[in-house]
């Protein structure tokens, strides 16, 4: 365990309680080498207390502040009632940017045999005084990898190792966005008017976020996309989906949303796979049960 950060002695801190005692809480400073503090009784809350336990429990993290530190003795008080609710999400994030570059540089440092603090003292603190924070550095790196390390000297074994672990790590994932939607229209051009709609969704893709709508059974179809970009994939979904709407509305039709745009899983993914084959079959057995009357 090493100390995620420069600065010695921070403001805001995720922790982890050990133990609760008379006094207070007894927790442990994840960022900062697993250095010990302790929260005091009257620091857990702002409002009466009633039930410590309810408040803070043995092994649940928590953002606190540092109100004292006593560095002689090693005592260091924190506070979790002063901590707005502000605080605690952009500590989180902090926290869990940290655990990234921390997990990155672990793994770099085992490969090859260094210590961890001292890629720390060589590659993150560094990058963190110019952008803020490593992990927004290591992501940039993936991209332009020489603007981010050339100005850093850096051993060239451990450079395309840090360079490959941030890419197997950092890479985003492709997701898989999906709808389900029910069109219909019973007017005298509702084929073509279903296509149509159909269609206007579809046409609302990007490069980055491409829309096929297949048929699962009238009038149930399904809207899919695969992207990198989680945020952009579920809006542009979205809007293809009022797209087709609007369009079927006009033509005196009417859209049921069976599943708003989401992340799907692959299990979902089988379970409309094997659907759509049911489906497929049925038609078939149809089809085939049509030609043997015609035949006999």
């Amino acid at each position: 365990m090493v100390r995620f950060y420069e600065n010695k002695y921070p403001e805001l801190v995720m922790v982890q309680v050990q133990s609760i005692e008379d006094m207070g809480a007894y927790v442990k400073l994840l960022e900062y080498d697993g250095i010990e503090g302790m929260i005091l009784l009257s620091e857990l809350s702002r409002r009466r207390i009633r039930s410590v336990q309810k408040l803070i429990r043995v092994g649940r993290n928590e953002v606190v502040v540092v109100m004292r530190v006593d560095p002689d003795k090693g005592y260091i008080d924190l506070s979790k009632r002063r901590v707005s609710a502000e605080e605690v999400v952009k500590c989180e994030e902090q926290y869990e940017k940290g655990r990234a570059v921390d997990s990155i540089l672990t793994q770099v440092a085992k490969r090859r045999n260094v210590p961890t603090e001292s890629l720390y003292e060589q590659i993150a603190w560094p990058l963190q005084r110019k952008y803020g924070h490593a992990y927004e550095a290591f992501k940039l790196s993936i991209q332009e990898p020489e603007v981010v390390f050339g100005p850093l000297e850096i051993e060239p074994d451990t450079l395309a190792e840090l360079k490959h672990t941030i890419a197997r790590r950092l890479t985003p994932k492709p997701v898989k966005v999906r709808a389900d939607i029910e069109v219909r229209c019973f007017a005298y051009n509702g084929i073509e008017a279903i296509r149509k709609a159909l269609k206007a969704g579809e046409a609302l893709s990007t490069e980055a976020v491409p829309i096929k709508v297949r048929l699962v059974a009238p009038p149930l179809y399904v809207m899919s996309t695969t992207s990198t970009d989680k945020s952009a994939a579920i809006e542009t979904m979205e809007k293809a989906v009022e797209a087709i709407n609007q369009t079927i509305t006009e033509e005196k039709g009417d859209m049921l949303v069976k599943m708003a745009p989401k992340v799907v899983s692959e299990t979902e993914d089988a379970e409309l796979k094997a659907l759509m084959e049911e489906f497929e079959q049925a038609n078939m057995d149809v089809a085939g049960d049509d030609d043997s009357d015609e035949e006999d």
